[in-house]
């Protein structure tokens, strides 16, 4: 969800993926947040990508839901350290995690979803600026 909200900005001179944890490669994205990505207009969701050291080389910053990812990311490839941030620690939107609704609702999704929009929100404003 955090992709689809964050390309639908448009920001030039910024290219955005999304990897996850435990994700399978080529996996679809759940049907929840599918669903929520069509809802409100924006681009059709992908496949899931595993946030795997390709990824993490690709990346000149990383933005996780919760710091448990952070660590995970940072345990698991050593390069992640240094440019891997949780979104609400970067943006300064909060200081607690964003909800992972991984096997919820749809309202939970909802839920993350609405959060992601708001600090990403915080996030797009903040990239114009600086690039």
């Amino acid at each position: 969800m955090a992709e689809a909200i964050l390309k639908a900005e448009r920001i030039t001179g910024v290219s955005v993926r999304s990897a996850g944890i435990s994700a399978y490669p080529g996996a679809p994205v759940s049907g929840h947040s599918a669903a929520l990505i069509r809802e409100v207009g924006f681009d059709e969701p992908g496949t899931s990508s595993p946030a795997d050291r390709e990824a993490v080389e690709w990346a000149d910053l990383i933005l996780t839901m919760t710091d448990a990812h952070k660590r995970m990311l940072e345990r698991s490839v050593r390069e992640a350290s240094g440019k891997t941030f949780t979104l609400n620690a970067y943006t300064g939107v909060g200081e607690w995690d964003i909800a992972d609704p991984y096997g919820g609702s749809k309202e939970e999704y909802r839920q993350t979803f609405e959060e992601l929009r708001q600090a990403i929100s915080v996030l797009a404003d903040s990239l114009r600026r600086n690039m």
